[in-house]
């Protein structure tokens, strides 16, 4: 359900699958100091003005703070062994290293 509702939201349309990978390589090139930002993200993704990568990262910041705050239900996933609590604190984790803040 994660991806849904990352793939639409808002005036800025949808977001494919090679889109969200294309934003998240771009964030980890263009980091929060890197002059031209959002026009350096869009540019990378293709399609996209910065206005909208840069409401599209501002969507994943609060979605990511509302996971580590508590305020989203952790889902019931099936696994084929492992922990899947791991998995959302690997990957919260992940997203950190990419210096999404």
């Amino acid at each position: 359900m994660a991806s849904r509702s990352m793939s639409s939201h808002g005036s800025d349309g949808s977001w494919t699958a090679k889109e969200n990978k294309a934003f998240e390589r771009a964030l980890a090139v263009y980091d929060k100091d890197t002059p031209e930002r959002w026009h350096n993200v869009a540019r990378a993704v293709g399609g996209k003005t910065a206005e909208e990568v840069k409401s599209h990262y501002e969507r994943l910041e609060k979605d990511v703070g509302d996971i580590e705050a508590g305020q989203v239900p952790f889902p019931n996933y099936r696994t084929t062994g492992g922990n899947s609590n791991g998995s959302m604190s690997d990957e919260l984790k992940r997203m950190k290293n990419l210096k999404l803040y």
